[in-house]
């Protein structure tokens, strides 16, 4: 990839604009600080130590069999491994983990109302990933498991009525791309129809429609800074229009890690009451870092598609884990229902392989089958071992009555952004709504703060795109990404506050105030007697030699 012209870099998406940056930043003798990706450098410790503690009785079970052959076992056996788990936990009593599956299978059993010996046995089976997924949408009992923890996290004390069904899936990346290409292959979403995206938003929400495959035409809703990154009513009243078939929005919203208030949520549950054929797809994955959150999942189930991730909170990227959930009544089957006579007949051919009733298929799983090209239905579902996993970091969450984890995870990205602001030498913004697992940095908003609106005003007019962020990364190792790439309408940077150690954070502040110094000393220079015109002065050059 050629990063010698700033100009087409701007074109790129911001994970894209990364690598050009990282190359940059890699070009002296010096630490780089890359907060540009999300991955978080903490984890959840209990619930895999957990997971290594059952695959140990996992192997136990399956070494039961087979004994007169070295190296093979066995499907572990149902009958008596309640009795044979006790024996495994007396014998480990005091290894990090096993009190832990202890209380989890207590917890199913005794809160949950579930068989322990069947999910010891479903567990066990998972871990050893020595089957198929069965059923192929989510493991039987890992999906009420998981069912409870999404109740917990996404629903809370608010009213629901009915039940929900998942759809197990490879993170949310994986949720994302089979519900575009289901809403597509069901025609309830088709080339030239037009769907409205909350901004700002997940950079692939905004580029995904203008693919050839889809073709779709985009509604921007925005939620701007100066109302603390929530949707104004004259936004969200676009959507009482009947074209806009759907609603794809991200809460607690990316880049600026702000959820959508009380008062936003009821809004937007009226137009839905107003507009009861709109969809709404909502991603909802840093929705566990914000304390009684409630989900749009809760306010309008009928309408909503849900995608949640299990990466962030639990430092689960590379697991690969993430679940779609569907209230069993919902829109998406209605209108698959209401198609015309032409286009179920359609369906029933793509669907018949798999099932002799293809009209009574439900969406989420035409999701399952549709992830597979319908004809590999039969060996759908996410790997058993993730499952496993998943389903004991919800079991973890489930425990942890008190919310320790959560505080703990809240406190670590919060003393980060005061690391931040405090080498920015500016005051902490406050607002109840953030969740500050990322930051967004409004240039014309800093400078303001630091020496004033002309400036300001004077600074933003003179910065190319992605000026910034090079001189950032060139002259200081700071990789940020740029705002406008997940739709923000000013110059901008986006800070994760997830990956990095809180020292580095202050040095980023660090850089960045630097940086904001090396222009102000040209604005007073050349330009701060107000005789300079803005966009006249000498461009600003790097103390290396500038990247064009």
């Amino acid at each position: 990839m050629d990063f010698s012209n700033p100009d087409k870099l701007a074109l790129l998406s911001p994970f894209e604009l990364k690598d050009a940056l990282i190359q940059v930043a890699s070009g002296a003798d010096r630490a780089m600080l890359n907060a540009g990706r999300g991955n978080p450098n903490f984890l959840a410790t209990t619930p895999r130590h957990g997971f290594f503690q059952f695959g140990l009785f996992a192997m136990s079970e399956a070494e039961r069999s087979y004994v007169y052959m070295d190296g093979v076992g066995g499907f572990p056996q149902r009958d008596g491994i309640e009795a044979r788990f006790e024996i495994f936990t007396k014998a480990h009593a005091g290894v990090d983990g096993v009190r832990f599956i202890e209380a989890a299978v207590s917890y199913v059993r005794d809160q949950l109302g579930l068989s322990a010996g069947a999910f010891l046995y479903e567990m066990c089976v998972a871990i050893l990933g020595c089957n198929y997924p069965v059923p192929d949408r989510m493991l039987s009992l890992s999906e009420k498991i998981v069912g409870q923890y999404i109740r917990q996290e996404m629903i809370g004390e608010q009213p629901f009525i009915g039940n929900f069904d998942m759809y197990a899936v490879e993170g949310g990346t994986a949720a994302m791309t089979y519900i575009f290409n289901s809403l597509r292959e069901n025609h309830i979403l088709q080339a030239g129809d037009t769907i409205a995206l909350g901004m700002p938003i997940f950079t692939p929400y905004i580029e995904i429609p203008h693919l050839n495959d889809y073709q779709l035409l985009e509604l921007l809703i925005d939620a701007p800074p100066e109302n603390n990154w929530q949707f104004t009513k004259k936004e969200l009243d676009k959507l009482l229009d009947p074209k806009v078939k759907a609603f794809f929005l991200v809460n607690p919203s990316n880049p600026p890690s702000v959820r959508i208030n009380d008062e936003t949520l009821a809004y937007i549950a009226e137009i839905v009451r107003q507009r009861p054929d709109l969809i709404i797809l909502t991603d909802d994955v840093y929705g566990t870092f914000a304390d009684d959150f409630v989900s749009l999942f809760a306010i309008c189930p009928y309408n909503t598609i849900l995608v949640y991730s299990f990466s962030k909170y639990f430092g689960a990227t590379g697991w690969r884990m993430g679940v779609v959930a569907t209230h069993e009544n919902n829109v998406l089957d209605d209108k698959i229902a209401a198609l015309p006579e032409a286009r179920r007949n359609e369906l029933d051919l793509r669907y018949n392989s798999i099932t002799t009733e293809p009209r009574a298929l439900k969406f989420i799983d035409r999701l399952v089958a549709d992830s597979r090209t319908v004809a590999l239905n039969h060996t759908a579902g996410l790997s058993t071992p993730v499952q496993a996993q998943m389903t004991l970091f919800s079991l973890y969450s489930l425990l942890d009555e008190p919310q320790n984890y959560k505080k703990s995870m809240k406190r670590i990205v919060l003393r980060r952004k005061e690391a931040l602001y405090r080498a920015l030498g500016l005051p902490l913004p406050v607002d109840a709504d953030s969740v500050s697992y990322y930051h967004l940095l409004d240039m014309e908003t800093l400078a303001t703060e630091m020496y004033g609106a002309d400036f300001a005003k004077w600074m933003v007019k003179r910065l190319k795109p992605n000026e910034a962020l090079f001189r950032l990364a060139e002259e200081t190792g700071v990789i940020l990404l740029p705002g406008r790439g997940f739709g923000t309408a000013h110059a901008s940077a986006r800070v994760s506050l997830a990956n990095l150690n809180e020292y580095d954070y202050t040095n980023i502040g660090t850089a960045i105030r630097k940086l904001a110094l090396e222009f102000h000393a040209l604005f007073e220079k050349g330009a701060g007697s107000g005789k300079a015109a803005a966009g006249k002065s000498k461009p600003v050059k790097s103390a290396k030699k500038t990247r064009k």
